[in-house]
């Protein structure tokens, strides 16, 4: 009985062993190499794989202000990535290495040691035959995950091996369409191409019909190869065959995105708005795909009266909790409609309440902030749009883009207005106080000293009843809820130190917050030898800095003058505001400025005026110039408005050419003969950025051969016509210097 056991033992040990075997071909050894690599190597493999592209799809950060890419993976351009672990030459050949420090990192290295070890040890090729009917998926799986470590050239060559020995695998479509991924991720979109429309239109007609899932596998391909020799209506015509049918949820959903956003980009609304509302209603999708599908279709809305039909349901998905993660979004697009419906306040409303959304992205941030700063900057509150722009500045990491950079020139322009606006406040109210008496002076601080004390009594209140029910950090720790004030060392030691800031130290005493009752170490504060003053609160100390010199007070008079004056100029030539730009004139014009600034005053007044139809004051200010500046070249333009140039525009090149042309002239002394041609040819320009330069090198010339009030005439049309200008700037500073 003993021996027959042993015999039996024996006897299954053989099979065994003869079954392992990779070099007998039998049917043993083809199913059990067969089942082991499918149902133990490769499942787990797969399942890695599967792990990798879920975290693509979940953790995939889009851009939606863009057209998104088709794949969602991100490769580094110029990456060379090494594998962690000895998978040998080749298609993966070689001898295995379990060595914890050559253990896979990511997934998709999981995977790809799975593949690997199924190829090694489960590998029956006899006669040039493989026997294991496993093995062209164990190659498929590890060119795709070397696709995925961005390592493409390994990954063609076992794609290339699938597809050499294994041509009637059932597999061959998908390794097909794989490979041809990995050739437009090496730039080789050409051969893509081709061998995908070999695969997808050939193959249709002559043989069995592919499978839906290939189908749609297949065209998407194409899409991305498309995509890369930018041929955009090829893209969009296989990203509609590739959603005909919608079996992969994850990509089709993310394909009739991209469509909808490409009909977006070409301004077709309807065929668009079409798109979204059946990802919108594809049950399958994924959620983030669906949200943002519905905010594509109020983007695209024009103004109708679906826009309130659209804002009402906006405001629903704004309720609903589900779509926390996308308040920012939300609240931007209903913020977007108001606008485009003319609600500007509602507008504003909801484009902050996008700001304060949680977790809202910076991108989205930066167009919040942008349209805030048009919408201030269309109502004349350029200070306010500033403040905007400044934000988009400090939120964005991409000042490469065009339209950052638009911005960031609107944000520079309004900075020299600014400038100007504060001078202009700051000195209106400087001048205002300095012309009061000695008594309304001291009543206007004493008032304004009991605002700002009461308001900084009323702050530091409101900070200790904080600090008692726990809601403040800073710094020191929050509050333990639930215990009382005066058991919370940390909140007492803070709520001490805020309240002598403000009222210094006291005794516990009756009328313990008269002035009087102040002390220092315990003394009365009669006798302390060290001033408690708060200057914030102190009278004289703003009576003090009241100026009373008249120089001192002349010169900010003058200041004030000359900055209205440059924003009149900036209002008139950089914002074109021929309202704002005449505001500031008329007033710096009834103030009784300088008289270097009385000429150019008029000049523009005469212009806005003339712009804006009204001929009383046109004829107004003209009669100014005509009388008082009879000699000048603004009369002589006012008297022959023909010399003002004919409209002829010139290639900037050629200008270019014959100012350098002119400016040579100039150094070799030929004064006369420069203005001359100057004369000549600025009847020509008149639209080109070089008719400063122009003008300045001819009063130049005129310097050098002509008198002094010849030289400052010249200089004082460039200052005048061209003040916003590097050269209308050099020009006013050389006549301020002619001046003294």
């Amino acid at each position: 009985m003993k021996n027959t056991q042993k015999i039996g033992v024996i006897f299954i040990l053989f099979v065994a062993i003869y079954a392992c075997s990779t070099k007998k071909d039998t049917i043993i050894s083809r199913n059990y190499h067969a089942l082991t690599t499918k149902y133990n190597v490769l499942f787990n493999g797969k399942q890695a794989f599967k792990e990798g592209i879920d975290g693509i799809n979940e953790g995939y950060k889009d851009d939606y202000f863009e057209i998104l890419p088709i794949e969602p993976v991100a490769f580094e351009e110029d990456k060379i990535v090494m594998p962690k672990f000895n998978n040998g030459p080749g298609a993966g050949f070689g001898s295995n290495n379990d060595d914890n420090d050559n253990k896979a990192a990511t997934p998709f290295e999981k995977s790809e040691e799975k593949a690997v070890k199924a190829i090694q040890l489960h590998k029956m090729n006899i006669d040039g035959i493989e026997r294991n009917s496993q093995m062209d998926e164990a190659y498929l799986l590890l060119g795709k995950d070397r696709y995925y470590s961005q390592r493409f050239i390994p990954a063609i060559e076992a794609f290339n091996y699938v597809i050499t020995n294994y041509p009637n695998a059932s597999l061959i479509a998908e390794t097909k369409i794989w490979r041809a991924k990995t050739n437009v991720r090496l730039d080789n979109e050409e051969f893509a191409i081709e061998s995908l429309k070999l695969l997808l239109q050939i193959r249709d007609t002559l043989e069995a019909d592919l499978p839906d899932v290939t189908k749609e596998k297949g065209h998407t391909a194409l899409a991305m190869a498309y995509t890369k020799a930018d041929s955009i209506q090829k893209v969009k015509k296989h990203l509609h065959l590739a959603t005909r049918t919608l079996n992969d949820k994850y990509q089709s959903a993310r394909n009739l995105f991209i469509l909808g956003q490409i009909y977006a980009s070409e301004n077709k609304k309807d065929s668009a708005n079409m798109v979204f509302r059946r990802l919108a209603n594809f049950k399958k999708a994924p959620y983030k795909y669906k949200i943002h599908a519905r905010i594509e279709i109020a983007k695209n809305t024009e103004k109708d009266s679906s826009l309130v039909t659209l804002i009402a349901d906006m405001r629903k998905l704004i309720k609903d909790r589900d779509n926390r993660p996308f308040l920012d979004e939300l609240y931007y697009q209903v913020g977007f409609l108001h606008e485009k419906n003319d609600s500007t306040k509602q507008a504003i409303a909801y484009y902050n309440s996008s700001l304060r959304a949680k977790n809202g992205g910076d991108k989205q941030k930066t167009y919040t902030y942008e349209k805030l700063g048009n919408i201030y900057f269309k109502q004349d509150a350029y200070q306010k749009a500033s403040s905007y722009y400044d934000s988009v500045l400090q939120v964005t990491n991409d000042t490469l883009n065009i339209r950052i950079r638009r911005i960031k020139r609107k944000y520079k322009n309004l900075a020299s207005l600014i400038k100007f606006e504060d001078v202009v406040t700051e000195n209106d109210s400087i001048i205002k106080i300095a012309s009061l008496s000695k008594e309304e002076q001291t009543t206007f601080f004493e008032n304004y000293i009991a605002k700002i004390k009461k308001a900084d009594e009323d702050a530091a209140q409101l900070r200790l009843n904080q600090i008692a029910f726990g809601n403040v950090n800073n710094g020191l720790g929050v509050a333990d809820k639930g215990n009382w004030y005066f058991y919370n060392n940390q909140s007492l030691s803070f709520g001490k130190t805020e309240f002598q800031k403000v009222w210094g130290d006291r005794k516990l005493e009756d009328n313990w917050r008269w002035a009087a009752k102040a002390t220092i170490g315990g003394a009365v504060k009669g006798s302390a030898q060290v001033s408690t003053t708060n200057l914030k609160y102190d009278l004289d100390t703003y009576l003090s800095a009241i100026p009373t010199e008249q120089v001192v007070i002349d010169s900010l008079v003058t200041d004030r003058n000359q900055a209205l004056y440059e924003l009149g100029l900036i209002y008139k030539e950089q914002f074109k505001n021929q309202n704002l730009a005449k505001q500031r004139l008329e007033r710096v014009a009834s103030l009784n400025p300088n008289k270097e600034l009385i000429l150019p005053i008029n000049w523009h007044l005469y212009q806005i005026y003339n712009n804006l139809g009204d001929t009383d004051n046109t004829e107004k200010h003209k009669n100014v110039i005509l009388t008082k500046y009879p000699e000048t070249k603004f009369a002589q333009i006012i008297l022959n408005p023909d010399i003002q140039f004919e409209q002829e525009e010139i290639e900037e090149t050629e200008i270019e050419k014959t100012y350098k042309e002119i400016y040579y002239i100039y150094k070799e002394d030929k004064f006369e003969e420069v203005i001359t041609k100057i004369d000549e040819v600025l009847p020509t320009i008149p639209n080109a950025d070089l008719m400063p330069k122009f003008e300045l090198l001819k009063a130049f010339a005129i310097g050098k051969f002509q008198d002094k009030e010849a030289y400052k005439t010249a200089l004082e049309f460039v200052a005048v016509n061209y003040g916003n200008t590097e050269e209308g700037k050099k020009a006013k500073a050389i006549v301020t210097q002619l001046t003294k």
